[in-house]
Order: C-alpha cells, then sequence, then structure tokens
C-alpha cells in the first residue's frame, strides 16, 4: 500500500474517532461510545501484548495479571484514600488519576520484571505454560484478598480526578482513552523502529543469530517483556475507572486468552493491528451475545476463518485489498 493511501485512511480514522461521540450522541445511540471506549482500552491492551508476541515472539499467556494488576492498584489505592489509612502504614491512598496510572504502570513493569526474569529463561511451550502458571499465581493471589473483596472484586466509589474533567461523563472518559491510545500508538511506533525495536524482531526470527553476533538476547527479551507488562497495566488502570470495579476476572488466564485472540485479529505484529482486533473483538461479543449465551463458539469459528484467510488479519486484508486498487 502506499504511504499516501496509509497516511489518508489514517487521517480519516483519526476524524471518525473524534467525532464519533458526536455521531453517536446525535444518533441518540450513548451506548456506543462506552463500546469504544472498552475497545480502546482493549486495544491498548492487546497492542501492549503485541509487541511480546509479534515483535519478540514470545507467546505470553499472562498478560492477563499485568492487566488485573493495573485494575486492582487503582482500586486499593482508592480504597485506602476513602478509608483514610496508608497502605503498609506507609504509602497514602490516592484518588488522583496523575498518580494511580504511573503507579499501575510501575507495579505492573515490576511484576513483569519479575515473572520475565524467569520465564524468559525458557522458551516455546515451557515458556507458554510458565507465565499461564504465574498468572493463575497471581489470580489467586487477589482472590485469597478478603479485605479488597476476594472473590466479589473490589468496588471503587469514585473514579479518579483528573483536574476538573469528570471521568464519569462518557465522552470525556472516551477523549481520554483515545488520546492514551494515541500516545501509546507513537510509543510502540517509536519502539518498533528503534534499533532495540530491530534487535527484538531479530531474536524473534532467529535468537541462535543475533546471539552468535553478540546481542544479549536475554536481556533485550526482558526489557521488551516489561514495556509490555506496563501497557497491560495502563490499560488495567483504565479499565478500573471506567467500570468503578476491580475484579479477579481481570486477573483470570481466560482475559489473556482473548488479548491474543485480538492480536490474531486485527493481524500479529502490526502496529494498528490490535487496535482494529480489539474494535472487532468487542462489537463481536456485543452482536453474538445479542444471540446467543453460548456467543464464544460462533466468535471461534470466526477466528478460525480470520487464520485461514486472511493471512495477517483484519489488517493484512484491507491492506491487500486497497493496495490491489491503488
Amino acid at each position: 500500500m502506499r504511504t499516501s493511501v496509509k497516511i489518508a485512511l489514517l487521517i480519516v480514522a483519526a476524524a471518525a474517532l473524534i467525532a464519533l461521540p458526536i455521531v453517536a450522541d446525535a444518533m441518540g445511540e450513548k451506548a456506543f461510545i462506552s463500546l469504544a471506549t472498552r475497545a480502546l482500552i482493549y486495544g491498548i491492551a492487546a497492542a501492549s501484548l503485541n509487541l511480546a508476541l509479534g515483535y519478540g515472539g514470545m507467546i505470553s499467556f499472562g498478560h492477563a495479571a499485568f492487566y488485573g494488576i493495573g485494575g486492582y492498584v487503582v482500586g486499593i489505592l482508592s480504597f485506602h484514600y476513602a478509608a483514610g489509612e496508608p497502605l503498609f502504614g506507609v504509602i497514602p491512598g490516592t484518588n488522583q488519576l496523575l498518580v494511580t496510572l504511573p503507579m499501575a504502570m510501575l507495579i505492573a513493569g515490576l511484576f513483569a520484571a519479575l515473572i520475565g526474569a524467569l520465564s524468559l529463561r525458557t522458551t516455546g511451550v515451557q515458556f507458554i505454560m510458565i507465565t499461564l502458571a504465574f498468572a493463575q499465581m497471581v489470580f489467586f493471589l487477589f482472590v485469597s484478598l478478603e479485605k479488597y473483596g476476594g472473590d466479589d472484586g473490589l468496588i471503587i466509589r469514585r473514579t479518579n480526578a483528573f483536574f476538573d474533567f469528570n471521568l464519569r461523563d462518557r465522552e470525556t472518559m472516551y477523549y481520554l482513552c483515545l488520546a492514551l491510545a494515541a500516545l501509546v500508538l507513537v510509543a510502540l511506533w517509536r519502539i518498533t523502529r528503534s534499533r532495540f525495536g530491530f534487535a527484538l524482531v531479530g531474536i524473534r526470527q532467529s535468537e541462535r543469530r543475533m546471539a552468535a553476533i553478540g546481542l544479549s538476547t536475554y536481556r533485550y527479551k526482558l526489557v521488551g517483556f516489561i514495556l509490555s507488562g506496563m501497557g497491560a497495566g495502563l490499560a488495567g488502570a483504565l479499565t478500573a475507572n471506567l467500570l468503578r470495579f476491580a475484579s479477579p476476572d481481570m486477573l483470570h488466564w481466560t482475559k489473556s486468552g482473548e488479548l491474543m485472540i485480538m492480536v490474531i485479529l486485527g493481524g500479529v505484529g502490526t502496529l494498528f493491528g490490535p487496535f482494529v482486533g480489539a474494535a472487532v473483538f468487542v462489537i463481536l461479543e456485543s452482536v453474538l451475545a445479542s444471540w446467543t449465551a453460548n456467543w464464544q463458539f460462533p466468535l471461534g469459528l470466526i477466528l478460525l476463518v480470520v487464520v485461514l484467510f486472511t493471512h495477517g488479519g483484519v489488517q493484512g486484508f484491507v491492506e491487500r485489498i486497497v493496495g490491489r486498487r491503488t
């Protein structure tokens, strides 16, 4: 596809996303705004996973842990802020978004560093199973925390404060998530087109060859895994603010599976693919769930068709179609 066509499509997509709340409000379909907000948040999480999976070749089933940790950081800090008691008797609670989001990314990054440092000593199926095992350990850890709701999850009384903006307003929350999604896209674009990004792709293609030229493949993969976990933590923190609720379901391995489905739907190893895949997933979930309680079955069939016939997910399919006409 020509560069000019890509730029034109990007401008059209940006304009459509900016105008979406206005159009939805005019049509009397405000539910679309919440749906689009969920898609943007999932897009951030899926794009973060894609950094490890699509560029680094690290098939992780543990990213739900980082996603859920991000949500619980917001919930726990808000809990202690409302209760007026510091966490561990030292860390004060807070409801400030400019504090909770960086904290969620930091804590998720620390967990990613710990899990990655151990898991990346293996490869292949062993790596998949170890990341899955760690994710389930984190899941059961938060289930056991009765103080923070245990199985029932943690209710967040109020959304985080962000200057004078009301984040309970659907449009405000949407535009915040849109701005953060744009920042994540720019950051990923810079990372994947840097020397670090090219080295990560090289490791995915042939780790032995990259090691033979003197590259510390373990360190590169670990940094990529940490950055990926931090992005998932950001998405989890945004989800907690959107729903005003942090649940153990955010940490379950099935959430990792959903994020992987989004990456595959959109296109593995592509920049915009995970966001496209997240939007498709959210729309399909909403439509199929309205038809049948067993909506996962038709979704699985659709995923099978995408894998077998699109050769690069939705983004790859669209690029081929548009490329033929230009």
